[in-house]
């Protein structure tokens, strides 16, 4: 049955809309010739629109730069204003942007782990709040929180889940509440994903996973285009996947014994601190990686070197390059250690120094790591933390057969081809499914602009939707 004048109306001017957001300002013949509408048909598509105040002229195009038909009709992007958080045990991160995604302000604060629920909440919001005066943005349409932990699919909430502080419970409610907004809750390494299939390593892919390596572990699922979030939202729970070499087994409370004990950040610190690896500490990055850009560094140096001039080993390393914004279940803004560069074993698990090591940074009730350091200990370092990594994306792969996976998050990205390749190899002897590994490129900014993402398809959606009558 043929649509009515109105719907074919509405489908139209949301193409409209959708090219200008792809495309940029356009002309009217160019929306006639990408829409494949008539003359007349796009000059009343351009006056509706322009009417709803949803388009604007915004320059002219063409050699004569003159007349209607050279205007430059563009999405005006002060028509609704939105908010991105990435929301972590230990802090937020908050980003304000227009209808079309452009950033206007960010920031970000901690949140101790001793906060009392009200005051933690009330500290979040008032950084939005803050935020977005900052921005010069009186009221927000839409806000996009990404959130560790299950997000339930028929309420959109995040579930009470053991060890996440309450205040990440309470936000949501409190942020509608001060903002009379729209506010989206979705779990943060499905965001990781969004941003790195829009803007990142996955542009190309319908189908991929993304395995998130940060402070924790965490995977997301995208099959056909659609984000999978299973039955109960945990879909890509990987740090509870059982494996061996962690001396236990996960449970119903805690991922210790699974996946997260051979691959998260605690677990890597530790295997960096058997094969001699340091690393400067940065109050941008999780300390593990900075032990892995710090190993790939010196690999890559090596393999330069093989080649070039050496280096007197006396040289000082190559200076750090962390992540701009920190990612999920690490503190955003936590301040650095006093000492420049510590080892491994004296930074000990999320950067709390050991008092126990000796000079040399090793505890003195253990011997010194094998390898001493150096390149060879930090190609060790990387081999070992492959065949971690590629356990994990094993069982995966036998599972969806995704044919490619991206690894994500701060570990990830500082791992970057080097890690991605050693994992790409081991996987090619481990399954016959073949599969692409790619390093992300978003790194730990990856959930907030997923966050973003997400607000901005939420505003369009709502804003763009044809008039109810």
């Amino acid at each position: 049955m043929p649509a009515s004048p109105s719907t074919a109306r509405a489908i139209n001017d949301r193409l409209a809309l959708r090219l200008l957001q792809r495309e940029g300002p356009l002309t009217a013949g160019q929306l006639k010739k990408l829409t494949g509408l008539s003359r007349p048909s796009v000059a009343d598509l351009v006056e509706r629109l322009a009417e709803a105040g949803l388009i604007g002229v915004v320059g002219e195009s063409g050699e004569q730069r003159r007349g209607p038909n050279a205007r430059l009709y563009g999405i005006v992007a002060d028509r609704a204003h939105l908010a991105g958080l990435d929301v972590r045990t230990e802090g937020v991160a908050v980003v304000v942007a227009d209808l079309l995604g452009a950033v206007l302000a960010e920031a970000s604060v901690p949140i101790a782990d001793e906060t009392d629920t009200v005051p933690a909440v009330e500290r979040a919001v008032a950084l939005v709040e803050h935020t977005a005066k900052e921005a010069g943005v009186e009221r927000l349409h839409t806000v996009g929180v990404g959130a560790p932990g299950l997000i339930d699919p028929a309420t959109g909430e995040l579930r009470d889940s053991t060890g996440l502080p309450e205040w990440h419970r309470r936000l949501a409610a409190a942020l509608q509440e001060r903002f009379a907004a729209r506010v989206v809750v979705e779990n943060e390494t499905n965001l990781a994903a969004l941003a790195e299939q829009r803007e990142g390593a996955a542009r190309d892919r319908d189908t991929f996973v993304l395995l998130w390596l940060g402070h924790g572990i965490g995977a997301a699922v995208v099959l056909d285009g659609v984000l999978r979030r299973g039955a109960s939202g945990g879909t890509g729970e990987i740090g509870f996947l059982p494996v061996p070499g962690t001396g236990g087994m996960p449970s119903a409370t805690g991922c210790e014994g699974g996946f997260h004990s051979l691959a998260g950040a605690a677990a890597i610190v530790e295997l960096a601190r058997e094969y001699g690896v340091s690393a400067s500490v940065s109050a941008h990055e999780p300390y593990a990686a900075a032990l892995v850009r710090e190993a790939v560094a010196r690999v890559s140096g090596a393999a330069r070197g093989a080649t070039a001039t050496p280096v007197s080993p006396s040289a000082p390393a190559p200076a750090l390059t962390p992540g701009s914004t920190p990612g999920p279940r690490s503190a955003p803004v936590a301040p650095a250690p006093a000492a420049a560069s510590v080892s491994a074993s004296a930074q000990g698990v999320g950067g709390r120094v050991d008092s126990s090591a000796g000079s040399e940074g090793y505890p003195r009730s253990s011997p010194r790591p094998f390898g001493g350091g150096g390149d060879q200990g930090a190609s060790g370092f990387l081999d070992v933390l492959a065949d971690r990594v590629a356990l994990g994306v094993a069982s995966v792969i036998a599972v969806l057969d995704p044919g490619c996976v991206v690894l994500s998050g701060e570990v990830g990205r500082a791992g970057g081809e080097t890690l991605a390749a050693r994992v790409r190899e081991r996987l090619g002897r481990m399954t016959p499914l073949p599969t692409e590994v790619r390093a992300g490129t978003l790194g730990g900014g990856a959930v907030l602009r997923g966050a973003l993402l997400m607000a901005r398809d939420g505003a369009q959606d709502e804003l763009f939707a044809p008039p109810e009558r």
